[in-house]
Formats: C-alpha cells, sequence, structure tokens
C-alpha cells in the first residue's frame, strides 16, 4: 500500500470508524487521463460501510468523505470512485 493509500486508509477509519473498507488504487487504468501522475496514487476505487453515514444521501456522504480527504487531494488525489453505505444498506446487497 502506498504512502497516499495508507493515508487515505487511516484518516477514513479515525473519521468514520468503518465495518469494513476496501481501497483500491486504480491509478494505472488512467494512464494518460486527466490528473494522472507516473508515481501513481492519484485515482482510487473506495468502498466504505460506516453507521456515520445513517440519515446521510449519496451526496453528503461523499462531501463528508472529500472533507476526510481534503488534504489528499490538495496533494495531488485526483478522483475517488465511492460507494458508501451504513452496515444496513451493505446486508441488503448480500
Amino acid at each position: 500500500m502506498g504512502e497516499v493509500a495508507k493515508s487515505i486508509d487511516n484518516k477514513l477509519r479515525m473519521a468514520f470508524a468503518p465495518a469494513r473498507l476496501a481501497i483500491e488504487d486504480e491509478s494505472s487504468r488512467h494512464r494518460g487521463h486527466a490528473g494522472w501522475r507516473e508515481a501513481g496514487e492519484t485515482h482510487f476505487r473506495v468502498e466504505i460501510v460506516s453507521q456515520a453515514f445513517a440519515g446521510h444521501g449519496r451526496v453528503a456522504r461523499q462531501r463528508l468523505v472529500y472533507a476526510t480527504l481534503s488534504e489528499e487531494f490538495a496533494a495531488g488525489l485526483h478522483a475517488l470512485a465511492l460507494t458508501t453505505l451504513t452496515p444496513e444498506e451493505d446486508a441488503k446487497r448480500g
């Protein structure tokens, strides 16, 4: 796990106490796209399951995650593909 991924992992765990957190670096799939860097760690897929999302809609949940990772975005993180669920929503998905 790279430094940016570690930072994402640490901050999301601290902010949301997730029941489940999966972080995938998809930077290599975005070669040549906006924000891509040779060093990688610019594009991530994050799936986070947390009770902290209860009562919040999809956009509000994403805003919470983006605010938590504002320093990473300022330092070159370009994109997150986010799935944000409550434990109940996750259980329904199977």
